[in-house]
């Protein structure tokens, strides 16, 4: 461990939860029903990260394939069922399922290109670096895929008319969806690109951070970073696209007719 790193302690750590008491306070005067979403994820991501933290102090410890492999299962499993929770609009059992083969075929082709070419893991289960590379890639992957589903879901409930007009007109599935995939894509990827536009000038990105208050090399910590950044690119964009090749078939029927839109149920209507 490097001397020069600083170790928070147990009071310190309680100190930065000030931060969540004073959203708490903010939300409450204006009257914004969001204490028990914020006090939830707060408790969440505290346990999770603890509980995770020891976890990986074991398998860096102990490094096993199965074990490596066990752990990435879990995360993008998780991933994918977080997707289902968040995308809060009426999905059929076939969109689902194209979900999970995009998130799979997205993330794991651009893990293995990552891990094997970019930087040459070996062994290439080194959880030391397999583990937190594969959370990002998945990570970003799951944010960007959730706004495509948004988006697409949306618009071919808002767009049904013209999709079935241009249908009468000839077009194909593909050439009468064409527009609301594409403005499906650019929902999806652009948080992606703002981040990177913003990076180094406007905030330091958080691997980059890490590696520095560790003590790592500024410039061996750019290097890095710049290196997965272009990597959660790859991920998100492979993970979405395949998502809207395949999703956008999962409203038309075999015989390139529109089916109807799944309605939404009684509990998830609007107050």
């Amino acid at each position: 461990m490097n001397e020069g790193v600083l170790q928070l302690t147990i009071w310190q750590m309680a100190a930065s939860y000030i931060f969540v008491l004073l959203l708490l306070l903010i939300v409450r005067i204006r009257g914004i029903d969001r204490e028990k979403e914020i006090i939830l994820s707060s408790f969440r991501m505290s346990i999770q990260l603890v509980l995770v933290g020891y976890l990986l102090v074991y398998v860096f410890d102990y490094p096993n394939v199965w074990i490596t492999a066990g752990i990435w299962a879990v995360m993008l499993a998780f991933a994918i069922f977080n997707i289902y929770q968040r995308v809060k609009l009426p999905m059929s059992v076939r969109l689902k399922q194209v979900v999970a083969i995009s998130m799979v075929v997205g993330t794991v082709t651009s893990l293995v290109y990552f891990v094997v070419v970019v930087i040459g893991l070996f062994p290439w289960y080194d959880p030391r670096y397999f583990i937190p590379i594969a959370g990002m890639l998945i990570g970003n992957s799951m944010t960007g895929i959730s706004l495509g589903i948004k988006s697409l879901v949306e618009a071919m409930d808002k767009q049904r008319a013209q999709v079935e007009g241009a249908l009468m007109l000839g077009a194909c599935p593909a050439a009468a969806v064409k527009s609301i995939a594409n403005s499906a894509f650019d929902s999806a990827i652009l948080p992606t690109i703002n981040s990177m536009m913003g990076m180094g000038i406007v905030f330091l990105p958080g691997m980059m951070t890490g590696q520095i208050l560790s003590g790592e090399s500024p410039v061996t910590a750019i290097q890095y970073q710049i290196a997965i950044m272009l990597g959660i690119v790859g991920a998100v964009s492979l993970t979405v696209i395949v998502f809207l090749h395949l999703g956008t078939r999962t409203f038309f029927n075999q015989r390139a007719q529109l089916l109807h839109a799944p309605r939404r149920s009684a509990s998830k209507s609007p107050k």
